[in-house]
């Protein structure tokens, strides 16, 4: 007998509305409604552990079936079930009064809303009308006496109640799927959805599944002469129903954690080591960051950090709750105490979360410290691959700074890698860096041949963290390689009127007002030219380029080329023709811009012309 009523609702806009909610992101439909499954199960697994239900042979599971010529999806669990009274108040009442609020909440709104409003009204089982035309549900409670329920919608807020016919305890929930949904009938597509939101789930989920009541053939020992040897057949679930982070971390082996990592970020790359957060008091949280190779030297390569309540997927790179410096690395992080459907404004206004984000930061920051004391070798093994993520961190969150302050490395050019309290400085406490090895190979070679240091700052957050620890640090000055030539690098005076020469002729030749000519006694007798840049000039060019506003007043910085008067080359351009030294002394300056910038396409090919004109004047030379 089938019985009619209203969804108790006052607005009849709540179908489009909730159609229209979430609109990129749909699939969140199917997490929903095997996350109500795995709910029921649960509720059910309670009552029998205190024996107010009865026990059953079969065990707790979520069969997803996808039959694409009936067009349905249906999502079945043997779970607590619910009577007719029980559909009346979770279903046709939307699940408690938030329908109403919802509606009103989010009417005008043509974008959908926050993430996870539905399950924040409770409205998770009506996430199935995103993509369902009509939706049915067949239910039968676990009490004794219980009468199975069918229960149907169109999608109006009418719905029908009649008897229904399942014969096992639990639910179905079958979507007819409406046109223009028809990629949830490709079992690739569900497979796919399944493994995004329900891949560590807490009881098995089977998709299509073929053999799952039937006994499980035993593999004979030996197959009978002529016949094929049979291999059992067998279903298996598509989810991890016991993920890594549940065990206790002295019960995890190195190799687990390995294949743990593969397994949910395929990435074959092993990580380089792991945190294993395990915390009961005083709030449940349990997770693992690893901390991954940076295959990308240069740039920050992003990490991928998933947010997890009671192993349902919730969603990536959660700010309020994992630091942001902290979503360089890779990770689950599982925290039951939080609604599955949660908003950002909730997570920004609830003290718990902030004490998980601090809580995170100290245990990762006690683990660097803990490798850093324990083997000093590793750490700095570790350093190139874990230094962006550290110097993010010390950048964006000052009590992290505070705590790694001790442990932050510079890399010099000869390979060791100093702590900044270790690392030498001149008297006037500067440390020189390099950004490029190949490019400022030139000054690393004349720096290594003085027996000076430079420290090599190459990732693209390394003008920020210069910066930073200038402003942590304010004795400590910072300056690229090829911004001054110290007293170290200088031979001595020199000769003055051949020096006076060489400088005149230079700069008849480069008529450049931006740029500086001098003559000095360079050590390294090989080298002809050095190119000079002012700390500061750099710091306001790179920054022009980096916001695209000009910070250098308009005027182009004004560049110096310091002429090594002890090189062979230079002490002969005051004695070439005029042609001659034209030549010689614009191939002098390309030389020595190759060792400070890469050349523009128009200066690479007239350097490529001025040096066969080169080669053929040493040819006719000789």
């Amino acid at each position: 007998m089938k019985r009619q009523g209203q969804i108790r609702v006052e607005s009849e806009n709540m179908f489009p509305i909730i159609k229209k909610w979430l609109y990129s992101d749909k699939d969140i439909f199917l997490r929903e409604l095997v996350a109500n499954g795995c709910d029921a199960i649960s509720k059910l697994e309670k009552l029998r552990g205190i024996g107010e239900a009865p026990a059953s042979e079969t065990p707790p599971r979520i069969v997803v079936s996808v039959d694409k010529e009936a067009k349905t999806l249906s999502i079945c669990d043997n779970g607590i079930g619910m009577t007719e009274e029980e559909v009346e108040k979770y279903i046709t009442q939307v699940a408690f009064s938030g329908a109403q609020e919802f509606v009103e909440h989010y009417k005008e709104k043509s974008d959908g809303g926050d993430a996870g409003i539905i399950g924040h009204f409770g409205l998770g089982f009506y996430s199935a009308f995103m993509v369902g035309a009509q939706v049915e549900i067949d239910t039968l409670s676990y009490q004794e006496g219980a009468a199975p329920v069918h229960w149907f919608s169109d999608g109006t807020a009418n719905y029908e109640i009649s008897d229904g016919s399942r014969d096992t305890v639990g639910s179905t929930v079958t979507l007819h799927i409406a046109e223009g949904e028809e990629e949830f009938l490709e079992e690739g597509r569900i497979r796919e959805i399944l493994h995004k939101y329900c891949q560590f789930m807490a009881y098995e989920i089977y998709l299509n599944p073929k053999h799952l009541d039937e006994p499980v053939q035993e593999e004979t020992e030996e197959a009978k002469e002529g016949e094929e040897k049979k291999i059992p057949e067998k279903d298996y679930p598509v989810n991890d129903t016991h993920p890594l982070w549940l065990k206790a971390p002295k019960d995890c082996t190195d190799e687990e954690y390995k294949s743990f990592y593969s397994k949910v970020f395929m990435d074959f790359n092993e990580p380089l080591f792991w945190i294993h957060l395990n915390v009961d008091y005083p709030f449940n949280l349990k997770g693992i960051l690893y901390f991954p190779r940076q295959q990308n030297k240069v740039e920050v390569m992003p990490g991928e950090v998933k947010l997890y309540c009671n192993q349902v997927y919730v969603a990536d790179n959660i700010e309020e709750i994992i630091p942001e410096f902290l979503l360089l690395l890779k990770g689950m992080i599982d925290c039951p105490d939080l609604p599955l459907n949660v908003s950002r404004s909730f997570l920004q206004n609830d003290g718990d979360v902030a004490k998980i984000s601090r809580h995170i930061t100290k245990k990762v920051s006690d683990k660097l410290h803990e490798i850093f004391s324990g083997d000093r070798e590793q750490y700095e093994n570790y350093w190139d691959d874990i230094s962006p993520f550290i110097k993010f961190g010390c950048i964006k969150d000052e009590k992290f700074y505070d705590r790694a302050k001790d442990i932050l490395l510079l890399k010099t050019i000869g390979g060791e890698y100093k702590t900044l309290e270790e690392y030498p400085k001149g008297e006037d406490k500067k440390i020189f860096y390099v950004t490029d090895e190949n490019q400022q190979s030139q000054y690393i070679r004349m720096f290594k041949d003085q027996g000076m240091s430079a420290a090599v700052l190459t990732h693209a957050i390394d003008p920020h963290f210069i910066s930073f620890l200038e402003y942590k640090n304010q004795e400590v000055k910072f300056a690229r390689i090829d911004s001054d030539i110290g007293s170290a690098m200088k031979e001595g005076e020199g000769d003055a009127e051949l020096q006076k020469a060489i400088t005149e002729a230079f700069t008849k030749v480069l008529d450049d007002k931006n740029l500086e000519v001098k003559t000095e006694s360079l050590k390294d007798e090989d080298t002809p030219a050095v190119i000079l840049l002012s700390e500061e000039a750099r710091r306001l060019q790179d920054m022009s380029a980096m916001y695209g506003m000009d910070f250098g007043y308009g005027e182009k910085p004004k560049v110096s080329v310091v002429l090594n008067s002890r090189c062979r080359i230079v002490q002969e351009i005051p004695k070439l023709e005029e042609e001659n030294r034209k030549l010689v002394c614009q191939y002098v300056y390309d030389l020595a811009t190759l060792s400070h910038r890469s050349l523009s396409a128009n200066e690479m090919a007239d350097f490529m012309r001025r040096s066969v004109k080169v080669l053929e004047l040493a040819a006719h030379m000789e």
